[in-house]
């Protein structure tokens, strides 16, 4: 790989965080906390900032899973990358309406309060950043998928559906803590939306369609549970996140930690140069991404890495080239090469393979291998007698 390295992947290795540590300043006198984290003052986790940001470059990859214990910065880590998130059009209305539905679908697929905009030649859509939608994990099957509007129920005595959370998450970040302890039919449909890109809410003859394309993070503590193995594969890159060895980085972490607490808008204003170059970086990289190929050697190192650990899901492939892709175009170059997937095999691998498989298959396979001796000697008994039925 080129020596030149974009200043981009130099800010994730962390030696600008881990040089700015702002001693402590006033005390908070109870003005609320509206300032994210800076993500760039998180101290060490390189590995997870830099799945975090390819993430954010190159959706495709297929979401984010961080592993670890509590105490580690996942969620803070999620949260601060508010300010690094890109821009698009997002709809002005409650219920989700858009220009495109209204092109796709005509005047029924909008509400009355957009059609009136439409009438008056208003948009339905403005640019925005994009947002990051928390999921609880009490929210019950209704908040997520959605269902009847208790307000208009209530005001206007007619009932009307309404999207979910994950309406609100289209074209969004969609965030689940703890993502190992929903429920299952939250998690079924999280994967229903997911895999399909849309959800619908039936409730009795009323149906709702609407739009559910998010980037899926999650974020979860091994110790309390294990995540089932059909949400586990909607994750792409998988980030273990360990507590800090190094005692002198421990010490900045709660340097960092009592700045924030204590005046979180001098924190973040003191990190906002960097905040505002390492995100128009990644505007750049999703604008070179487009044309970033894959090398002959990095396609062989890929499919090689993936065939000597025998993984069968197809997402393998998928997730590690598409992260090696962002990680070359976070690099400002528009060839994947074969550093670019060692870069990434580890994130792009983790938790693919299974011994419980292994040994289904296994037993598998000699019940096949019986099956077909069986089958052999079958036919080579009727050709025989077929030949001297003949004779």
């Amino acid at each position: 790989m080129s020596e030149v390295r974009s200043s981009l992947l130099d800010l994730l290795r962390g030696a600008s965080a881990a040089s700015k540590v702002l001693s402590a300043p006033k005390v908070d006198l109870g003005i609320a906390d509206i300032e994210p984290f800076p993500f760039l003052a998180i101290i060490g986790q390189e590995e997870m900032k830099l799945a975090l940001v390819l993430a954010v470059i190159n959706p495709l990859i297929g979401g984010v899973l961080l592993v670890g214990s509590r105490g580690t910065a996942k969620t803070t880590a999620v949260h601060s990358l508010i300010d690094l998130l890109p821009v698009r059009s997002r709809s002005v209305c409650v219920e989700g309406c858009t220009e495109e539905m209204l092109e796709e679908q005509g005047m029924e697929a909008i509400c009355s309060e957009c059609a009136e905009r439409v009438g008056y030649g208003e948009p339905l859509t403005v640019e925005d950043r994009v947002r990051i939608v928390d999921l609880p994990l009490n929210a019950r099957l209704d908040d997520v998928v959605g269902g009847i509007n208790e307000r208009v129920a209530m005001e206007q005595k007619r009932v009307r559906l309404a999207r979910g959370i994950l309406g609100q998450a289209d074209g969004n970040v969609l965030y689940i803590d703890e993502v190992n302890l929903l429920e299952d039919v939250v998690t079924d449909a999280i994967l229903n939306a997911a895999s399909e890109g849309f959800y619908t809410v039936r409730r009795g003859p009323l149906n709702l369609r609407y739009r559910s394309r998010f980037l899926l993070i999650g974020s979860m503590n091994p110790a309390e549970g294990q995540l089932r193995p059909q949400i586990m594969d909607r994750f792409g890159l998988r980030v273990v996140v360990r507590g800090l060895k190094d005692p002198d980085m421990r010490y900045q972490v709660y340097q960092q930690a009592l700045s924030y607490y204590q005046d979180p808008e001098t924190l973040a204003a003191s990190y906002s140069n960097m905040t505002l170059s390492i995100a128009q970086q990644i505007e750049m990289a999703r604008k070179i991404l487009p044309s970033v190929i894959i090398s002959n050697e990095a396609r062989q190192l890929g499919l090689d890495v993936i065939h000597e650990l025998d993984v069968d899901s197809g997402r393998a492939e998928i997730t590690m080239f598409e992260a090696a892709r962002a990680y070359c175009a976070a690099d400002e170059r528009e060839q994947v090469a074969s550093d670019d997937v060692r870069a990434v095999a580890l994130l792009s691998m983790r938790f693919r393979q299974s011994s419980g498989l292994d040994e289904f298959f296994r037993i598998q396979q000699v019940e096949d291998q019986k099956l077909q001796t069986l089958l052999d000697g079958l036919s080579g008994g009727a050709a025989a007698g077929s030949t001297s039925d003949s004779a």
